[in-house]
């Protein structure tokens, strides 16, 4: 069959031309819409212009073809070969390319809104400033790809090889990366905000000025990529690799990278804001300063030694511990997640849950929180709802008192005023505490009760991993309920004299010297 065959038998109302032989053909800028060219061997036919929507290409091979400006409109190229094939402007707007093989094509601004290119082959393909809104791309092959300035927002390219494609500029807002193969890729000056780039491989991708505000890079691969000038703002980095990726000013204000692994990144004039420096891997990293301005505009620099960059970012997070002298029991779990659910209310610091380790003898609750500073005040109000309560807030108020500046003692400047810092907020604290109204949560079961009177122990935990005991029950570990004789309702802290020896000055004052604080 020639081309004016075929046009002569369309026009007469055939459609079905399945597997024809119409190689070097000349179709241009005519109505073949609705036909069925699946199988068929078109390769170097000019269809340039040419009206193809709705037709069936299945299986059709397409090399070196001529589509550009073709409407191609929903039109089913699954599983056709278009290797090298001239796509230029054409319209493929919800058409099927599902394992469609387009190898080194051309797609310059061509239009493939909502196409379906699953499986598909694009290696090497030309897609600058190609519209892909809303497409799926799964486990499609873009490999060494064009897509520079390419609009892909919304965009399904989950599990997608996408090795050293240029992404340069191209928008890719909401789009599905989890799991893609991005190793090498340029996504330089990218709008990658709101992504989901969950497990994927970005090692040496180049990001520098890309934007992934609130992007999800949980547990994906950044090592040696760079990120220089990046805004990853309230972006998700948790258990994410970042070794020796650049985030030489980067934006990562508000963002969380819990778990992260920095070994060897670059740091320098970074925005952190708001970032936690804790539970994160940060050796060898390369920082001279950070930007601490809640808008990132320098107005609060901290710089570094080499010394003082491995410290801020291998800091330890505070910790307020109570250790109960019994397991914790499900009746007993209500209660205190209740009670402190009502302090929370009334006492914003306390807004995190504890985590909760219970063993066969005890239950220890660990608060984690974010200042040095606020180790006193968290352990003030986190023992409110146990019996020991009055004499582990009796021990913080002598120990603050303990190291109040006085004649003799030289605590130093720095030390004075921290030690100025924690009174006044153990004050307010306490002043706070006065105007609270904690309800009683009670339950008709014993175990219930004897769980908050048992004998605890409260120790804190500051950055520098240092700890010190601030209440030691006198029974804790002597197990007294279970033995026989003893009448378990009758067991208080209140029953003998709290034998607690206050640890030496010099301890408490190392404790507080050992708190980081930014700008010393």
């Amino acid at each position: 069959m020639d081309a004016e065959e075929l046009i002569t038998k369309y026009a007469a109302g055939e459609r079905d031309f399945t597997a024809i032989l119409l190689c070097e053909a000349n179709l241009s800028r005519i109505d073949l819409s609705g036909a069925n060219f699946s199988e068929a061997i078109l390769s170097l036919t000019n269809m340039s212009g040419t009206n193809l929507s709705n037709a069936n290409m299945r299986k059709a091979k397409l090399n070196v073809a001529r589509l550009s400006g073709a409407n191609l409109y929903k039109a089913n190229l699954s599983g056709a070969i278009l290797n090298v094939a001239n796509l230029i402007r054409a319209d493929l707007r919800e058409a099927q390319l599902v394992e469609a093989t387009m190898i080194r094509s051309e797609l310059i601004r061509a239009n493939l809104s909502s196409a379906n290119l699953t499986g598909a082959n694009l290696s090497e393909a030309d897609l600058r400033e190609a519209t892909l809104r809303e497409a799926n791309l799964e486990q499609a092959d873009l490999s060494g790809a064009h897509l520079r300035g390419a609009s892909l927002t919304a965009a399904n390219l989950e599990r997608a090889n996408l090795h050293r494609a240029d992404l340069s500029r191209a928008d890719l807002r909401g789009v599905n990366l989890c799991n893609a193969e991005l190793r090498q890729a340029n996504l330089s000056q990218a709008n990658l905000s709101g992504a989901d780039l969950r497990g994927a491989n970005l090692r040496w991708a180049d990001l520098s000025g890309a934007n992934l505000t609130g992007a999800d890079l949980d547990e994906a691969r950044l090592s040696g990529a760079n990120l220089y000038g990046a805004n990853l703002s309230n972006v998700n980095l948790l258990n994410a690799t970042l070794v020796h990726a650049d985030l030489t000013q980067a934006n990562l204000i508000h963002a969380d990278w819990v778990g992260a692994d920095l070994t060897g990144a670059a740091l320098t004039g970074a925005k952190i804001y708001a970032v936690s420096r804790f539970d994160v891997k940060a050796d060898d990293i390369t920082c001279d300063w950070v930007d601490l301005s809640p808008n990132g505009d320098r107005s609060h620099i901290q710089r570094f030694t080499p010394e003082e960059s491995q410290r801020f970012f291998n800091a330890t997070p505070p910790t307020v511990q109570i250790i109960v002298d019994r397991p914790l029991d499900p009746d007993a779990n209500f209660v205190l997640a209740a009670t402190y659910r009502q302090i929370a209310r009334q006492y914003p610091a306390l807004s995190h849950p504890p985590s909760i380790e219970v063993n066969s003898r005890r239950t220890i609750i660990s608060f984690k929180i974010e200042q040095d500073e606020q180790l006193f005040p968290t352990a003030f109000v986190a023992i409110i709802p146990f019996s020991d309560a009055a004499f582990t807030q009796k021990n913080l108020i002598t120990l603050i008192k303990m190291i109040q500046p006085q004649s003799g003692n030289n605590l130093g400047v720095r030390v004075s005023n921290m030690v100025v810092q924690l009174n006044v907020a153990l004050t307010k604290t306490m002043r706070k505490i006065g105007e609270m109204k904690i309800q009683p949560i009670r339950l008709d079961r014993e175990p219930m009760s004897s769980f908050f009177q048992s004998p605890t122990q409260t120790v804190l935990a500051n950055s520098s991993a240092e700890t010190l005991m601030i209440h030691y029950h006198p029974d804790f570990g002597r197990n007294l309920t279970n033995l026989p004789g003893v009448n378990k309702t009758s067991i208080s802290p209140a029953i003998k004299a709290q034998r607690f020896t206050t640890p030496p000055l010099n301890t408490v004052i190392e404790f507080v010297k050992s708190f980081y604080q930014l700008g010393e």
